[in-house]
């Protein structure tokens, strides 16, 4: 891969080197949404110690199963994104309503910006590389509702997602999904199974998603020249169902 004559090595390195990236920006109040629910979701995994059961802990595991598995790497990713296999609508839906209970937005926003990340892989255009520093592709990246479409142009690339009103639902109705988990899983287990199921459940699903947009573009072995900083990372893919692997 090549930018202009510049190999990617070297166009990465003069990006490294911008002196604009590390300038201080203005914070949006969708901005402050995402840290505030971020910060009190951490918050929430300090109760896990006592308030653990078994009955919580199964919840939380099989919760991570469907929203993990079903929704974010075979929804979300592989086929909404990559349409790298075909399904019956009915079952595509099913699997994209579990990644709106990943709680990492709606299907349309996280299409979008993934497959900006893809089109502008580790340039100054990917919403969330670790060229920008490890800790902005981990997570920095979330707390900046802007970054994407003053890079990328927005949502300009999931027409497909947006002829269809099922994503258009979830997109203007997504938080209602996730506050109505939480208040099922309240009303089945009480503060027990919100701790596990809401917290623990989605803060571990967070972090080894985030790592794949950060670890596993930092650390690894690149079996392939593909041009940009995806590695294998193995320790990622087992805790991802093989994301780490790029």
């Amino acid at each position: 891969m090549e930018i202009g004559k510049l190999s990617i090595g070297n166009a990465l390195q003069d990006y490294r080197q911008d002196p604009n990236i590390d300038v201080a920006r203005k914070w949006n109040i969708w901005d402050a949404i995402s840290l505030g629910w971020i910060v009190a979701i951490h918050l929430l995994c300090l109760f896990a110690p006592f308030t653990f059961n078994w009955a919580a802990f199964w919840v939380a595991f099989g919760l991570y199963i469907i929203t993990g598995l079903f929704g974010v790497t075979l929804s979300y990713h592989r086929h909404l994104s990559h349409k790298s296999f075909k399904i019956p609508k009915w079952l595509e839906y099913i699997f994209a309503y579990c990644g709106v209970h990943a709680a990492q937005r709606d299907p349309i926003y996280w299409v979008s910006t993934h497959r900006h990340h893809h089109q502008f892989v580790d340039t100054e255009k990917d919403p969330h590389s670790p060229v920008g520093g490890f800790w902005f592709s981990h997570i920095g990246w979330i707390f900046d509702n802007n970054s994407t479409v003053e890079k990328c142009g927005g949502h300009n690339n999931v027409g497909d997602l947006e002829k269809q009103p099922f994503y258009k639902f979830l997109e203007s109705t997504y938080i209602i999904h996730v506050i109505g988990l939480g208040a099922l899983l309240y009303a089945l287990g009480g503060f027990p199974y919100v701790v596990w199921g809401m917290g623990v459940r989605t803060v571990f699903l967070y972090h080894i998603t985030f790592l794949v947009n950060s670890a596993s573009h930092t650390w690894g072995k690149q079996a392939w020249n593909t041009g940009d900083l995806s590695r294998n990372n193995w320790l990622v893919a087992m805790v991802t169902f093989g994301e780490g692997l790029a």
